[in-house]
């Protein structure tokens, strides 16, 4: 390939494959978008043995996609920051891919699912695509401090539902609460007062979404299971808790560095109280439950045996080479009452209903299915729980096999 032309893949949920000139991006296929949902879903087999079409669907100048493009560039301008000082090369090209996309995004602006139709049923872009920009702008500003990025988010901060929107979900799709509270950290900072008035607007709403996780709103608080779980939803509520928890994590960082409480309407909340709650809701997921289980799998003494997930409940193709059709993994795996034959070790399961109960089957894949979406923000709290020393306090993980 040329010098001049460059690719660069990265999976998430808005994993995309970019095809550039120079800096102009031309074109961009979206890795989660390979294949098509209903067929895929006609059948349950081991990825050694899909023989459906595997068609990959682009986002481009007449068929935009900003959410995608946006999301991509958010994750690429973050994880430029991480390899800045380890990598310098991967950072650069991290960032200049970032820069690319955001610019493709803003300038051929549309939901890619108005694109990529075949999307809908399964990841409809609920909102827009406007989050999304907002969130590439704010992490292309963190990592290039260019004021231009900064002007962006101050800019349309209303007209894109930035000080407009009061979310009480963080997640894949909506993006809405993240960009408020990345912007109320550089109101804590205090180095943009120039721009005091909108970023003030942007921390009005991220403290709606703490108050309402902390039930220190006076309407529209979280609903908690009696466990004590945040529950949000029935299809897998498990992102919504994790998530909450990541970003609850991060807000209590920054009221400890800045010195400050959290305001709420049924009281002042300190960055401790915060971080408790993020703790309470990982004590949940690692097995503090009545169920008494843990809902990463691999982790603790009792875990979710029977994954809603193809691969890890049809014997592996190690111990079985023979082929396994669409409808033979159906007949002979999907429905079968024993334990999955691979363990899916790490995978955060979609969890329990909102009375806690749980039921350990492959077949109820709004508790027992496994998204990377669920398990990303965990990452980011154990994270920061292991500096802390909180590891110490938790079940050792036992020694595990898998056929894998």
């Amino acid at each position: 390939m040329p010098e001049s032309m460059s690719m660069l893949s990265r999976q998430s949920s808005g994993g995309l494959i970019i095809s550039s000139k120079h800096t102009l991006v031309q074109m961009c296929y979206g890795q989660r978008h390979v294949g098509d949902g209903d067929t895929d879903h006609y059948c349950w087999q081991r990825p050694e043995d899909m023989t459906t079409s595997r068609q990959a669907y682009k986002i481009d100048e007449s068929r935009p996609g900003s959410d995608l493009a946006g999301e991509t560039a958010a994750a690429m301008a973050a994880a430029s920051i991480v390899f800045k000082t380890t990598n310098s090369h991967y950072s650069h090209l991290l960032l200049h891919h970032a820069q690319q996309l955001f610019e493709f995004g803003d300038k051929y602006r549309g939901k890619y699912d108005s694109s990529v139709e075949v999307v809908k049923s399964y990841y409809a872009s609920v909102s827009g695509y406007k989050d999304e920009l907002l969130w590439a702008a704010l992490w292309l500003y963190k990592a290039t401090d260019k004021d231009e990025y900064l002007e962006y988010v101050i800019d349309n901060a209303r007209s894109f539902g930035g000080i407009e929107w009061a979310i009480t979900e963080f997640s894949w799709d909506v993006k809405y609460a993240g960009v408020q509270i990345l912007a109320s950290k550089l109101l804590m900072e205090g180095k943009h007062k120039e721009y005091n008035h909108i970023l003030e607007q942007y921390k009005s709403k991220a403290e709606y979404y703490l108050c309402a996780c902390l039930k220190r709103s006076d309407n529209n608080n979280v609903e908690r299971t009696p466990g004590g779980l945040l529950y949000i939803r029935q299809w897998n509520n498990m992102q919504y808790a994790s998530s909450a928890a990541f970003l609850l994590t991060v807000y209590s960082d920054y009221l400890q560095n800045a010195n400050q409480k959290l305001h709420c309407p049924l009281g002042i909340v300190d960055a401790q109280e915060m971080l408790d709650l993020a703790k309470s809701q990982v004590h949940y997921i690692l097995g503090s439950n009545p169920m008494s289980m843990s809902y990463l799998v691999g982790f603790g003494p009792r875990y979710p045996l029977r994954v809603h997930h193809r691969g890890a409940s049809v014997v592996s193709y190690r111990e079985n080479k023979g082929f396994i059709g669409c409808t033979q993994g159906y007949d002979n795996w999907f429905g079968r009452t024993d334990p999955n034959p691979n363990l899916l070790v790490g995978a955060l399961v979609g969890g329990p209903d909102s009375n806690d109960n749980y039921q350990d089957e492959r077949k109820d894949h709004m508790q027992s299915e496994a998204c990377t979406y669920n398990t990303a923000p965990l990452v980011g709290v154990f994270a920061k729980l292991y500096m802390m020393g909180e590891h110490q306090n938790l079940s050792q993980v036992p020694s595990l096999k898998s056929s894998y």
